[in-house]
């Protein structure tokens, strides 16, 4: 009798190991997920899951995720424009012989949309530094001409479609309006060697233009389009 207890007290023993073995994901079964832990995020609770013991895998894994951790990083914009010279002269002006001057400007920005630049007369012409009321400009049709125009120069963007825009001679004649002189629609690199913009002044005098010395200021304005 004591024998069969014994034997009895065996095989539960037996069985009992068995049981552990299994339920530690032995390979005597594959059992049904089961939670051992948990994935999570410090200071919130909006990231919990739960880690399992997972027979999928293999007998003997766990696995969890926690999903949704956002990167996050910023680049500061960028915008400048650098002019070639501070002066233009055109010299002494031949009646009915146009004097022009150009200027080099280069524009370097990562703004996603390009820029766009203009130019304008302080005075609204030439204007004569012994009388104000006296200027070169068309607004009286008398052969005199003052312009702004502007050629592209080298493309110095290395984005794909980029592409840039000069404009053609405008008669400057008033104090407010900002001439387009270029514009662009992508992030350029800053190229000191080779300038994105010709920007071209000219003025034309006739024989009967009253003598002295003429002056005007540009404004250049340069906008980001970020």
């Amino acid at each position: 009798m004591i024998k069969t207890k014994i034997k009895k007290a065996i095989a539960l023993a037996w069985i009992t190991a068995i049981a552990a073995t299994s339920a530690l994901g032995g390979a005597l079964n594959t059992y049904a997920a089961t939670q051992i832990g948990t994935g999570s995020v410090t200071g919130t609770s909006a990231f919990d899951t739960a880690i399992l013991w997972d027979g999928t895998y293999t007998a003997n894994s766990a696995s969890g995720s926690v999903s949704n951790i956002i990167v996050t990083a910023t680049v500061l914009p960028t915008l400048n424009m650098t002019i070639s010279t501070g002066s233009i002269d055109l010299g002494t002006l031949v009646p009915n012989v146009e004097s022009t001057w150009t200027v080099g400007i280069e524009i370097w920005t990562n703004a996603t949309n390009g820029v766009s630049i203009t130019a304008r007369s302080w005075s609204g012409g030439l204007t004569n530094t012994a009388s104000g009321a006296i200027q070169i400009n068309d607004l009286d049709a008398d052969g005199e001409s003052y312009k702004f125009s502007s050629l592209t120069g080298a493309i110095d963007s290395s984005i794909t479609w980029f592409s840039s825009q000069s404009y053609a001679a405008v008669e400057v004649n008033d104090n407010a309006t900002e001439n387009s002189v270029y514009t662009s629609n992508k992030p350029e690199k800053d190229d000191a060697a080779n300038y994105d913009l010709v920007f071209t002044v000219g003025a034309t005098a006739t024989s009967e233009t009253p003598a002295w010395d003429y002056q005007d200021n540009i404004t250049f304005t340069v906008t980001g389009n970020f």
